[in-house]
């Protein structure tokens, strides 16, 4: 697997989104499962690792911590801090708290440094210029090497990074979700030198193929269930992009998948895709993007067609898209 730069920081062009294996896709995996895929994933060449304090409530990062701890000097492990995981789950960008997360962190990741900590969701109440001042401190400490930002707008991307440099920015972008190409996030990523990590690379798992307008989400686990974009109504309305990239599997004798991540790898060179998965098969097909070479004239039909057409429904519920800067 090549490598890619996100800022300074050198990862590998694909990265591995470790969320759904403990939350938010459905039940947590057992924990010899997520600590299997995630080795079977670096032993693949992937040596860049996403998790958040707020991933299952700290279990995300306690796992993460567990696989990687025997591999630790091979690997870079992104983690978050940002939201008020034991009280309100409001934004929390407060100085003091970003302090005690870090240290938090490092412990349940096993480390004694977090090659990348993000800021999860932008606090209104705490200026960008007071959290970009307190990474530093910890980049200073030798704690962080690398200042993140998440569902940030171009503004606040250009003011925390005159403050210090924003190694990676880190939004949902998909080939069904362009926020990131319309509100000049990824036009500012390329001005500053800043890396582009997509979450949701396969739009949530809409891109796979895999999902129909009779699919189902559980309430309880699954936050899917409560998005717009994930009605059956939707699901039906949009399955005309989904096409699109079906199309282009067909041609390339690949999967939606591997076509849904091999786009978004053409689109920039300092994008690096975070997919995630807990199963090893899922994993090797996401791999097999690498060998889908996208021509421009592919782009550019993908676009065309893409040009004609309408998304139908918000990502996420209003709450969650309260939360971004979009």
């Amino acid at each position: 697997m090549k490598t890619r730069k996100l800022g300074q920081l050198e990862v590998s062009e694909l990265g591995a989104g470790c969320m759904s294996i403990s939350a938010n896709y459905g039940p947590p995996a057992p924990g010899f499962v997520g600590i299997n895929v995630m080795r079977y994933a670096h032993e693949r060449g992937v040596t860049f690792f996403d998790t958040a304090e707020v991933y299952g409530g700290y279990t995300n990062e306690l796992l993460v911590g567990e696989a990687l701890a025997p591999i630790r000097n091979e690997v870079k492990i992104a983690t978050k801090f940002g939201f008020d995981v034991e009280g309100s789950g409001a934004p929390i960008s407060r100085p003091d708290h970003i302090k005690r997360v870090a240290e938090a962190s490092l412990r349940r990741l096993r480390t004694d440094r977090i090659d990348l900590f993000y800021q999860h969701r932008v606090d209104p109440n705490v200026p960008i210029e007071d959290v970009a001042g307190t990474v530093a401190d910890l980049i200073r400490e030798g704690k962080v090497l690398h200042f993140g930002l998440s569902e940030a707008s171009a503004d606040t991307i250009r003011r925390a990074h005159a403050v210090h440099p924003v190694a990676a920015v880190q939004s949902e972008y998909s080939f069904v979700e362009r926020a990131p190409e319309n509100n000049g996030v990824l036009a500012i990523c390329e001005e500053l030198g800043i890396g582009f990590v997509p979450w949701g690379p396969v739009g949530m798992a809409f891109l796979t193929g895999t999902m129909t307008p009779d699919t189902r989400f559980d309430p309880a686990t699954d936050f899917r269930h409560n998005f717009p974009r994930f009605t059956p109504e939707n699901i039906r309305a949009n399955l005309p992009i989904l096409d699109i990239v079906r199309r282009k599997a067909g041609e390339k004798s690949a999967t939606p998948a591997q076509v849904s991540l091999a786009w978004l790898l053409a689109q920039k060179p300092f994008i690096v895709p975070i997919p995630g998965t807990r199963n090893r098969d899922h994993l090797v097909e996401n791999h097999g993007a690498l060998g889908v070479d996208l021509t421009p004239q592919d782009l550019r039909d993908m676009e065309t067609a893409f040009a004609t057409l309408n998304i139908h429904g918000a990502s996420m519920d209003a709450n969650n898209m309260a939360l971004i800067e979009r």
